[in-house]
């Protein structure tokens, strides 16, 4: 599905700001309880060197030399998804920022929710670490060209139609999660048929920690519908009429223009089955059973409107997708790959 955005964002009044802000203090309150239900600690938490061959390790090269020959069989199409998945999760400097310039979270207050962002990001950081590390043994990437169309994404930022909105914020990330853990999961399915059972196991660690992240960020939004339902569900559709907006969207290769790469990228996606359009329906499909969209009450007008805006919505996406055909390879090519 081509995933285009809006620079518009519906504006926000004073009276609706201090709502949204009382909502996420009083959320905030319990936040080393979310912590505790939704992260891992870090003491414990697996790290990229527990996959990773050991430098000291006197099999060392051998180790390196078997990554290398099973990596020899990974198709070019898997290795665009690997490697924008990889551009995706080092871009993590961006979403931190991001996330902490949400209204109702306030840096001044480390105990709140800036702690959950903190270590939240201190658990994301590791997938691009370990993917960054394994890849660029497998001797199959330029890695300065990875790391050039990483460099960029982050310097040139993203607009995914969100603003300061916590309400949009959480909506994204509650799909963005669960889009990762599909891309993940499903690379390392392919991996395990390609024989690179070591690739498979990395691939599977981090699409666990993004389903673990993925029902946190859903657990803040129906808590956030508990509380004030008519704007969130009005937040909810304007994310959906908008269109969730992957980073990945954002990419670009040395001399090319913002999101240049992302439609080669996104039809490498499809052809693979890793993400495709009936992925992006079925997340959100999941997310209006998840959040009970059909029987919240007490709604306003124009949030009846807009819930029955978003019940109508996954049938329509799936009539889209039908029609939409899956593209065959391009001339284009990555860089990144040899």
């Amino acid at each position: 599905m081509q995933i285009h955005y809006l620079l518009s964002i519906p504006q926000i009044s004073t009276h609706m700001k201090t709502t949204r802000i009382e909502v996420m203090q009083f959320l905030g309150k319990n936040i080393d309880g979310e912590i505790s239900e939704y992260l891992n600690d870090i003491d414990t938490n697996w790290q990229p060197a527990d996959f990773l061959p050991e430098s000291r390790n006197p099999d060392f090269t051998i180790e390196i030399k078997e990554i290398q020959e099973q990596s020899q069989e990974l198709p070019y199409d898997y290795l665009v998804v690997l490697v924008g998945d990889i551009i995706t999760e080092e871009a993590l400097p961006t979403y931190e920022s991001w996330l902490t310039d949400i209204e109702g979270i306030s840096k001044a207050e480390p105990q709140g929710w800036s702690k959950w962002i903190r270590r939240w990001t201190a658990e994301e950081n590791r997938h691009g670490d370990l993917l960054n590390k394994y890849i660029y043994l497998s001797g199959r990437v330029n890695m300065k060209h990875m790391e050039i169309t990483t460099q960029h994404l982050i310097a040139d930022g993203m607009e995914i139609g969100t603003a300061r909105d916590p309400y949009r914020n959480f909506v994204y990330t509650s799909f963005q999660e669960l889009a990762t853990n599909i891309s993940h999961r499903r690379t390392a399915t392919i991996a395990k048929m390609n024989d690179n059972n070591q690739l498979s196991k990395i691939c599977g660690v981090i699409a666990a920690d993004e389903l673990r992240h993925a029902k946190a960020y859903k657990s803040f939004v129906s808590k956030i519908f508990e509380l004030d339902p008519s704007e969130m569900m009005l937040a909810f559709e304007d994310m959906m009429r908008k269109k969730i907006v992957m980073p990945a969207h954002f990419m670009r290769q040395q001399g090319e223009k913002i999101s240049e790469s992302w439609s080669h990228f996104s039809d490498a996606a499809q052809r693979l089955g890793v993400y495709t359009s009936a992925d992006y329906t079925n997340i959100l499909d999941s997310l209006i059973k998840e959040w009970n969209i059909g029987n919240i009450c007490n709604l306003s007008g124009a949030a009846e409107k807009g819930r029955d805006y978003l019940m109508a919505l996954p049938d329509r996406f799936r009539r889209v997708a039908e029609r939409t055909p899956v593209k065959p390879p391009s001339d284009y090519k990555f860089s990144w790959i040899y």
